[in-house]
């Protein structure tokens, strides 16, 4: 990677022990047989090409046998724990075919293939170096979305579930040109994840950070736009960069909703969401209240983006509270409790307010 864009990496945050207890109490948190540093201990690497020959800018890595024997052992009863709770009687079913390394994401990544030898079908998860606002994220998204998601913590490692779908730049390029596809939907689709993205404040969705899942209809496809990198949760200082719509290789989706959908309509989508949200919420309350607490109290990101993330939404909402936030979980919450329009022990107001 460029020694310019090394410089522009997000910052990691360790995960204090208040979020610990969260994790631990929502189990989220349980030993694991291996550790992020256990997978860089390989020999030797190739390049992962695709179907077509392309490189993929992923690394196949290679280890000694006997530490690889112990390796894929462990990675297996991980995606046990992962999949099935840990319930090992299937393990003599499963092996693990490769483990990929991805040198220019932010979490530089670890991607293990694992595949059940009776059927060949395969599944991937994912090893990372852990950081507290990733795991945020990740917490939020399971909290407020309409999607569940699969994730493990042990000290400074991080395992999450592979997310199924088309990458959003693949979409783009090759499915919206079909004549079937059903632009509209699509478009309403993209609208909420709009409005989901910036509730949470969740940053960074250019389209290779979410993907589109298709799922066929008896009179045709419903569509579904997943985040599927959740490094900048409440990380960035502008606020156009917790809306999808600002990225420019999003732009062929966003003039398919102005053309395709009106002001109003688009307003009426995003109330929907926003209603969808807040009931999520309030029946995961005692959760979300308990996630608040921890990350009101955290520092995920540095005072320059705070300070230039409350300033911008005081503005938005024409709200002064946005002021006294300190830190950027006061901010996400209580831009959460604006923009939901909730009352009640829902409500987040910074001290001062």
């Amino acid at each position: 990677m460029p020694a310019a864009a090394t410089q522009h990496r997000k910052q990691f945050f360790p995960i204090n022990g208040l979020f610990r207890e969260y994790l631990q109490e929502f189990h989220r948190s349980m030993d694991l047989p291996v550790i992020y540093e256990d997978l860089l201990k390989y020999e030797d690497s190739f390049p992962l090409v695709d179907r077509d020959g392309e490189d993929t800018l992923w690394q196949t890595l290679i280890y000694e046998q006997q530490h690889g024997r112990e390796l894929y052992d462990g990675l297996k009863r991980i995606y046990v724990l992962l999949r099935s709770g840990g319930d090992e009687s299937i393990l003599p079913n499963l092996y693990i075919d490769r483990v990929d390394f991805c040198t220019f994401g932010n979490t530089k990544p670890m991607r293990v293939r694992v595949v059940n030898q009776y059927n060949d079908n395969h599944d991937y998860f994912y090893v990372k170096k852990a950081d507290a606002s990733r795991i945020y994220g990740l917490e939020l998204e399971e909290l407020l979305s309409p999607n569940h998601i699969n994730f493990l913590v042990h000290e400074d490692t991080l395992i999450e579930e592979h997310i199924i779908g088309v990458p959003g730049d693949d979409f783009i390029k090759e499915f919206l040109p079909r004549p079937d596809l059903h632009e509209v939907r699509l478009a309403k689709e993209f609208i909420k994840f709009n409005e989901r993205c910036f509730v949470r404040l969740l940053g960074d969705m250019r389209a290779y950070n979410y993907v589109v899942e298709v799922t066929p209809d008896f009179e045709q496809s419903q569509y579904r736009v997943r985040a599927i990198d959740f490094d900048q949760q409440s990380y960035e200082g502008r606020r156009t960069l917790y809306l999808p719509q600002f990225f420019k290789n999003n732009f062929p989706v966003v003039k398919l909703c102005t053309d395709l959908i009106n002001v109003e309509t688009s307003k009426q989508y995003q109330r929907e969401e926003r209603t969808l949200i807040k009931r999520r919420l309030n029946f995961a309350l005692p959760r979300v209240q308990h996630l608040r607490t921890c990350m009101c109290a955290d520092q995920i990101s540095s005072a320059e983006k705070t300070y230039q993330l409350r300033k911008e939404l005081a503005k938005l909402h024409n709200d002064f509270r946005f002021m006294l936030c300190h830190s950027m979980g006061e901010i996400t919450f209580l831009n959460i409790t604006i923009t939901l329009g909730l009352t009640g022990a829902a409500a987040y107001f910074p001290e001062g307010a």
